[in-house]
């Protein structure tokens, strides 16, 4: 069952649905959240956590992996099949980048592997947060290159013709690079600029978002055409 969670002012920082199995993680999660001022409810297990999630009003939702009934990965798969676009970030304890990279690939907006500290955790849900604001300006409506169009009013990514499934982040990612296209970007640069990340912090998330984007974007993404990696320096659009 959830637990039960008072409502708080109106001055609540965002509504976060948080599905996690261990309770002494709950408890401190809760207290340190709503200590922040977010709005925090809790589900126990990926039924349940599902249940919330379509059924309630939500800015983010903090997933683990691995839950009772229903794991965080079958969680994530059938609220994007719901057409639900909550961003999610995926709280998990496995460490193989293939794991990463599926619960991407699914449409997750983010993942922080276990234990974590609490003071990234903050950081990468604030960026999540203001990102959720929309994707980077831009007069353009649209971009194309190759197959692939952006709608940036729609947010809406096709190739052939075809939708292509982007998570808010992996869209937003995009946007940069077609907006920056020709330009080296270190991922300094976007961490700071996409992920609204301190530029001190330590992730290869760059990395692995980027190999789940040309994915989905790319013929051939081990050999990518318009997302190249420079050598030790980060990546440049060839769009």
């Amino acid at each position: 069952m959830a637990d039960d969670v008072a409502p708080t002012s109106s001055t609540t920082l965002g509504r976060v649905l948080l599905v996690e199995d261990e309770p002494s993680l709950v408890l401190t999660l809760v207290d340190r959240l709503e200590s922040e001022g977010y709005d925090v409810e809790s589900a126990r297990d990926g039924e349940t956590g599902f249940r919330l999630a379509v059924d309630g009003s939500f800015d983010l939702i903090l997933l683990d992996v691995a839950l009772p009934r229903r794991s965080g990965f079958d969680v994530l798969r059938d609220l994007r099949q719901h057409k639900v676009d909550t961003p999610v970030l995926m709280l998990t304890a496995r460490g193989q980048v293939v794991d990463r990279v599926l619960g991407l690939k699914l449409g997750a907006d983010d993942y922080l592997p276990k234990p974590f500290d609490m003071m990234e955790l903050l950081a990468r849900i604030e960026a999540v947060l203001r990102r959720r604001k929309g994707p980077p300006g831009g007069t353009a409506t649209g971009y194309s290159f190759g197959d692939v169009r952006v709608d940036f009013r729609q947010a809406e990514v096709f190739r052939d013709g075809n939708p292509i499934t982007l998570s808010s982040l992996e869209f937003k990612l995009l946007c940069y690079f077609v907006e920056h296209r020709g330009a080296l970007l270190s991922r300094r640069e976007l961490l700071e600029k996409v992920w609204g990340y301190p530029a001190v912090l330590q992730t290869r998330t760059v990395d692995v978002h980027v190999a789940s984007l040309r994915q989905k974007i790319e013929l051939h993404p081990a050999k990518p055409e318009y997302i190249v990696t420079v050598h030790r320096m980060g990546y440049r659009f060839k769009g």
